[in-house]
C-alpha cells in the first residue's frame, strides 16, 4: 500500500483536489461549477508555468529561488518595450530571450563555475530584482496596450490562448521526460551523477539546459501575468519561486533529485492555487491563505517523510531476510515426549554399536 502511494503521487494530489472541491460543494453548493474550475485554471496557470520549469532543475538534483525574480524581469521588460513601440510579437519573443539568458546565467554558476545551485540562485535572486528596479526606477507599468490582454480572453470552452499553450507545453514536456532518452537524462542526471557522467551522458550541459528551460517558463510566467491585469507593479513575482517549489514537492518532485513526474508538479500548483481561491469563494479573510497553505505543505512533507522512512524499513527487512536463519514452524517440531523416544532410541544404537 505504501509503495502504491508513493509512485502514485499524481493520483494522490489529483484525489486531495477533488477532496477540496468536494468540502467547497459541501459548505457553498452555489460556488462550485464548471465555470469554478475554469477560474481556478487561469489564475493558477502561472504557478504552472512555474512548477514545470522547477521540475527540470528539482529533477537534476538542483534549486532555484530566482524565478520568482525573473519573472518579474521578464514582465518588467515585456512592459517597457510594449510602452517603447515595439510589437507584440517581438516584445514576446525578446522577454522569452531575457528568460533563457538569466537561466543559462544561473546554470553556468552552478555547472561550470561549481557554485551551490541555492548560494548561486539567491546571488541572482537579489541581481535581477535590482535589474528590475532599474528598469522602471521603482515604479508602475502602466498603460501596456489592450491587444496583450486579449492573451488571457477565454476564446473556447472558457480557455485562453495562453491557457491552451499551458496545455501545450505540459503535454509536450510529459511526453518528453516519459518517452524519450533524452528526457530520462534528467533523472539520471539527479539519481546518480558519476553513473550518469559513466553512461556518457553530457551532464553539465543538462543541467544549464534545466535552468534555461526554467528561465523559459519564468519569462512565459511574466507574459501571463502582465497579460492578465493589464499592469507590472513593482514587486511583481517576489514569492512565487517558494510557490513553485511547494508546487513540485506536493507533486511527488524529490529534492533530493531524479523522482516525480511534471503532471504531478502540475497538480500541486493547481492544488495550491485552489486553497486560495476556495478560501476567496468561502468569504474568509485573506490573511488565512498563507496560513493554510504552508499548514497542507507542512502535512505533505511530514507524510512523505514518514512514507520514505516506512519504506526504506520495508526494503532493508527484505534485504536482509534471507540471511536469517528460517524458523522451524510449530508443527513441523517434535513434542516433548517424541524428543525422549527419539533420545532413547539413539543412546540404544549407540549401545548396541
Amino acid at each position: 500500500m505504501l509503495k502504491l502511494i508513493q509512485s502514485n503521487r499524481e493520483l494522490t494530489t489529483l484525489l486531495a483536489i477533488v477532496a477540496l472541491f468536494g468540502l467547497l460543494g459541501a459548505m457553498d453548493s452555489q460556488s462550485f461549477s464548471f465555470q469554478t474550475l475554469g477560474m481556478i485554471f487561469g489564475s493558477a496557470q502561472i504557478l504552472m508555468l512555474l512548477a514545470m520549469g522547477a521540475t527540470l532543475v528539482m529533477l537534476t538534483r538542483n534549486i532555484d529561488v530566482s524565478v520568482g525574480s525573473i519573472t518579474g524581469l521578464c514582465a518588467v521588460s515585456l512592459g517597457v518595450l510594449l510602452n517603447g513601440g515595439v510589437g507584440l510579437p517581438l516584445a514576446c519573443l525578446a522577454t522569452l530571450g531575457v528568460g533563457i539568458l538569466a537561466g543559462l546565467f544561473n546554470g553556468v554558476l552552478v555547472a561550470w563555475l561549481r557554485i551551490p545551485a541555492i548560494v548561486a540562485t539567491l546571488g541572482t535572486l537579489g541581481l535581477y530584482r535590482g535589474l528590475m528596479l532599474l528598469l522602471t526606477g521603482g515604479k508602475w507599468i502602466e498603460g501596456l496596450p489592450a491587444g496583450l490582454k486579449s492573451l488571457s480572453a477565454p476564446v473556447a470552452l472558457g480557455i485562453s490562448p495562453l491557457g491552451g499553450l499551458v496545455i501545450l507545453l505540459l503535454l509536450a514536456m510529459f511526453w518528453l521526460l516519459s518517452r524519450t532518452a533524452f528526457g530520462r537524462s534528467f533523472y539520471a542526471v539527479g539519481d546518480n551523477l558519476q553513473g550518469a557522467r559513466q553512461l556518457g551522458v553530457p551532464v553539465n550541459r543538462i543541467r544549464i539546459l534545466a535552468f534555461a528551460i526554467n528561465g523559459a517558463m519564468a519569462a512565459l510566467a511574466g507574459i501571463v501575468f502582465a497579460s492578465q491585469i493589464g499592469f507590472v507593479p513593482n514587486q511583481t513575482g517576489s514569492g512565487l519561486e517558494m510557490k513553485a517549489i511547494a508546487a513540485c514537492v506536493l507533486g511527488g518532485i524529490s529534492l533530493l533529485g531524479g523522482t516525480g513526474s511534471i503532471l504531478g508538479a502540475v497538480l500541486g500548483a493547481y492544488f495550491l492555487t485552489q486553497i486560495d481561491s476556495v478560501l476567496v469563494l468561502l468569504r474568509l479573510p485573506a490573511w488565512w491563505n498563507d496560513f493554510i497553505a504552508g499548514l497542507v505543505l507542512l502535512a505533505v512533507l511530514v507524510f512523505d517523510g514518514r512514507l520514505r522512512q516506512a519504506l526504506d524499513r520495508n526494503l532493508r527487512r527484505q534485504k536482509y531476510a534471507r540471511f536469517q536463519p528460517k524458523k522451524t514452524p510449530e508443527s513441523a517440531r517434535p513434542t516433548s515426549s517424541e524428543a525422549r523416544t527419539t533420545r532413547r532410541m539413539n543412546a540404544n544404537k549407540s549401545g548396541v554399536l
